[in-house]
């Protein structure tokens, strides 16, 4: 992780932010870049993601951009304090984004076809909701044999990745790494799993179950 520039002191600061207050462009820049060194303090504590340092370094340093636009010196005391809750804030809702992108990539992901030779995802068979009675009944059976496809191609290893990363049975959804933790392996381990899984799941889905 690259140097960065040491902070200002409380003095050098305040006329720092004076000088923005009267519009200085080259105050705010000053503002910044004297607080990059809070930006990836606080980066650490988001080592264990998926994304790199110098990623969340850009992500976080949005979020400090943001606080030096809206801190009030009348309502708190130092900058800094003011934008570690914003960066920090930035982070987390930038991971939140992912993870949510993340999943839903993962569900739409083909997983086979049904009897009309339609592409079907897993969120196709796991959010079951709507449709005429017919189109229930057809879902329910591919629902149905979707259960079966996974009971009988599966390790029980692979089940068990794919229930907890899909909420399958009522489980909680759960990112990769949360699995690798409860399931003390390593993130790209589960990664292997997951994948294999689903492409077990896909190919098998393609014939009658008779066949497995």
């Amino acid at each position: 992780m690259k140097t960065f520039l040491k902070p200002l002191t409380l003095a050098e600061e305040r006329e720092y932010l004076e000088r923005l207050k009267k519009g200085e462009r080259e105050a705010k820049d000053v503002l910044v870049e004297r607080n990059m060194r809070l930006v990836a303090h606080i980066v650490k504590k988001y080592s264990q993601t998926d994304h790199s340092a110098e990623d969340l370094i850009s992500i976080g340093t949005i979020g400090l951009i943001k606080a030096v636009d809206t801190f009030d010196p009348d309502r708190a005391n130092r900058l800094g304090t003011y934008a570690a809750k914003c960066i920090d804030n930035e982070i987390l809702m930038f991971l939140r984004s992912e993870k949510r992108k993340g999943r839903e990539i993962s569900l739409y992901e083909p997983i086979g076809t049904d009897k009309e030779g339609n592409v079907i995802s897993l969120v196709d068979i796991i959010e079951a909701e709507g449709g005429d009675v017919a189109e229930k009944l057809s879902l329910d059976q591919d629902i149905e044999r979707m259960y079966q496809v996974y009971q009988k191609t599966l390790s029980g290893r692979e089940q068990q990745v794919i229930a907890m990363r899909y909420g399958l049975f009522g489980k909680e959804e759960h990112t990769q790494r949360e699995v690798a933790a409860v399931l003390s392996i390593s993130r790209s381990y589960v990664s292997r799993i997951e994948k294999a899984a689903l492409l077990k799941l896909r190919k098998a889905m393609e014939f009658p179950v008779e066949r497995l």
